[in-house]
C-alpha cells in the first residue's frame, strides 16, 4: 500500500510539473514572439527582382493587394515578370497598372474579360498569355503549395488544353510564335484525364481583411477567392491587410490562413476597394425601360429560371445566366454557387447593401442569403469537379448538334478566356444548360452541325435555351426541338438553325 501511495504522489508531481511548464510556455508566448510586421509596402517587397514569378491574389478587383501592386509599379527596375493571376484587374487599376508600365512578360490567367489593354497587348504580340481554366489554376497553385507536383483532371479533355496549340504569343503580323504544349493523359475508370503540374511562385502577394503580427489571416466574404491558395504557394508570401490586430485576438477557429504560410505582413497604406461592375437591383418599372437587347436577354433568362427545382445547387455563369438569380420562383429554394467563392448567392444589392468584398463571377456586386457561405477558389472548384452541383447555366457562342460548346475565344479577333466554363462543363453529373441568342448580330446561326470556334467542352450540353426556342441534346442522336418562343414556328426555327433537328410531338409556344 505504501508503494502505491508513493507512486501516486510521484505521478501527481509530474502532472503539476508539466502543467507549470506549459503555463510558463503560454505566458512566454504571450509576452514574446517573432513579428513579421513590415512598416510599408515598399519595404515589404524587398527582394522582388526582374524575372520573378509572382502569384497575385484577388478576383477582378475584389481582394487585390492594391498597395503591394502599387509598390511594384513604382519599381521600374523590376521587369520581365511572370504574373499568375485569374485576371489582370482593369486597364487602369490593380494588376493592369503593371501591364501599362510594361513590367510583365507573361500572364498566366483564365480570363482576359473587359480589360482592353490586356487584350490589346496579347493580340498585338506585346505580351505572352498562358490561358488556363480557372479551376485548373486554383488547383495547380493549391497543389504547388501542398508539395504535390502534379494531378489529373477532367477539365479541358477534348479541347486545345489537351491537344495544345492555344496561342501564348503572337507576332506583330498576328501569327502564333509560341503555343501551349499538349498535356499528358491517362485513363481512370474508363475516362480520360489530363495531367496538370503544380505552381509555386517566387513571391505571393495577397490581401486579407485582418491579420496579426504572426501572419495569421482572415478574409472577408468573397475576398478569399485566389488569395487563400496563393498565400500557401509562395516561396515568400507577403500579405497586406486592412487591419492589424493584437496576437491572440483572432480565435483559432476564425483564422483562414495560418501564419506558417506568411513571411511578411503589413497594414495597407490606403484602400480604394473599387467595384469593377457596380450592379444594383432593378424594379419592374426599370426593366420595362431597358434597351431591346437587354429585354431579349431577360426574355431568355426568365425561361431559363424555369429550370430551377426546389433544393437544387446551381452555378450561374457570367453575363446573361447570372441574371437568373433575380427570377427564381419564391416558392422554391435554390442554392446558387459562384465559382469565385460563394454558395447561397442572392440577387443584386440595393445601394445600401453594396459591399466591395461581395461580387459574383462576373465581378458584379451581389448579396448573400441567410445561411450562405464564402470560401476560396480552390474549395469552390473542388465542389464543381466533385459533382456537388445539380446544374450549370452558362452562355455560349456556338453549340453543335452533338452538344459541343464554344464560348471563350474567336482566334486573332476576340479573347475572353475560358474562365471557369471548362471546369463547369467537365463535371459529368452536372446538367449543363446553355443560354444564348439564336443567331449572331449578322443573322448567322449559332447552333451548328460542327463548331468552328475553339471548344470549351465536348458533348457536354444538355439543353439550349435561346430567344427563339428550347432544344434538348439527345445523346448519339442530335437535337430535339422541345419548345417555341411566342411568335416562332418550326419553319422559322429551321430557317435560323445551322443543323437538322427532330421535333417533339408536343412542341408548343411556352415563353
Amino acid at each position: 500500500m505504501l508503494a502505491i501511495k508513493k507512486q501516486a504522489l510521484a505521478s501527481a508531481s509530474r502532472v503539476l510539473f508539466r502543467t507549470n511548464v506549459l503555463s510558463g510556455l503560454a505566458a512566454g508566448a504571450a509576452r514574446a514572439y517573432h513579428s513579421k510586421l513590415y512598416k510599408s509596402s515598399d519595404e515589404a517587397i524587398k527582394g522582388v527582382k526582374s524575372g520573378n514569378t509572382l502569384l497575385i491574389g484577388g478576383f477582378g478587383l475584389c481582394g487585390i493587394p492594391e498597395n503591394l501592386l502599387k509598390a511594384i509599379a513604382r519599381r521600374k527596375d523590376i521587369q520581365q515578370l511572370t504574373a499568375v493571376s485569374n485576371n489582370a484587374g482593369t486597364a487602369d487599376y490593380g494588376l493592369g497598372t503593371l501591364l501599362q508600365s510594361r513590367q510583365i512578360k507573361r500572364m498566366v490567367s483564365s480570363y482576359v474579360g473587359e480589360n482592353k489593354e490586356f487584350s490589346r497587348q496579347y493580340l498585338g504580340g506585346e505580351l505572352e498569355v498562358e490561358l488556363l481554366p480557372q479551376g485548373t489554376i486554383a488547383e495547380r497553385v493549391r497543389s504547388g503549395g501542398a508539395g504535390i507536383p502534379a494531378f489529373y483532371t477532367l477539365t479541358g479533355v477534348g479541347t486545345q488544353v489537351e491537344t495544345g496549340g492555344i496561342p501564348i504569343k503572337y507576332n506583330k503580323e498576328g501569327e502564333v510564335v509560341i503555343a501551349s504544349e499538349p498535356r499528358e493523359t491517362k485513363v481512370f475508370n474508363g475516362r480520360k484525364y489530363l495531367m496538370e503540374e503544380g505552381i509555386v511562385g517566387d513571391f505571393a502577394l495577397v490581401k486579407a481583411w485582418k491579420g496579426d503580427e504572426l501572419g495569421n489571416l482572415v478574409f472577408k466574404y468573397a475576398a478569399s477567392n485566389f488569395n487563400a491558395p496563393m498565400a500557401t504557394a509562395g516561396k515568400i508570401t507577403i500579405a497586406e491587410v486592412e487591419e492589424i490586430v493584437p496576437v491572440g485576438e483572432l480565435k483559432p477557429n476564425e483564422i483562414h490562413i495560418s501564419g506558417i504560410h506568411v513571411h511578411r505582413i503589413l497594414k495597407g497604406e490606403t484602400y480604394e476597394k473599387r467595384i469593377e461592375k457596380l450592379t444594383l437591383r432593378r424594379s419592374a418599372e426599370e426593366e420595362s425601360e431597358l434597351p431591346e437587347a437587354m429585354k431579349q436577354r431577360i426574355h431568355i433568362i426568365k425561361r431559363a429560371a424555369r429550370e430551377f427545382q426546389d433544393g437544387m445547387y446551381v452555378n450561374l455563369g457570367i453575363g446573361m445566366p447570372v441574371l437568373a438569380s433575380n427570377y427564381i420562383d419564391p416558392s422554391i429554394t435554390v442554392h446558387l454557387q459562384s465559382e469565385n467563392g460563394i454558395l447561397g448567392m442572392g440577387p443584386f444589392p440595393t445601394a445600401e447593401e453594396v459591399d466591395a468584398d461581395l461580387v459574383n463571377a462576373g465581378k458584379e456586386s451581389v448579396t448573400v442569403l441567410p445561411g450562405g457561405t464564402c470560401f476560396s477558389s480552390d474549395v469552390s472548384f473542388g465542389m464543381i469537379r466533385g459533382n456537388r452541383l445539380d446544374m450549370t447555366i452558362l452562355g455560349g457562342m456556338q453549340v453543335s448538334s452533338r452538344g459541343d460548346l464554344s464560348n471563350w475565344m474567336v482566334p486573332r479577333k476576340m479573347v475572353k478566356g475560358m474562365g471557369g466554363a471548362m471546369d463547369l462543363v467537365s463535371a459529368p453529373k452536372s446538367r449543363v444548360v446553355v443560354t444564348m441568342t439564336h443567331t449572331s448580330k449578322d443573322g448567322s446561326p449559332k447552333i451548328l452541325q460542327e463548331n468552328t470556334l475553339p471548344l470549351t467542352g465536348v458533348q457536354c450540353v444538355d439543353r439550349i435555351i435561346t430567344d427563339k426556342c428550347v432544344f434538348d441534346v439527345i445523346p448519339n442522336k442530335g437535337l430535339l426541338l422541345r419548345e417555341l418562343s411566342y411568335g416562332q414556328t418550326v419553319d422559322s426555327i429551321r430557317a435560323s438553325t445551322g443543323c437538322s433537328f427532330e421535333v417533339a410531338s408536343d412542341v408548343a409556344e411556352t415563353y
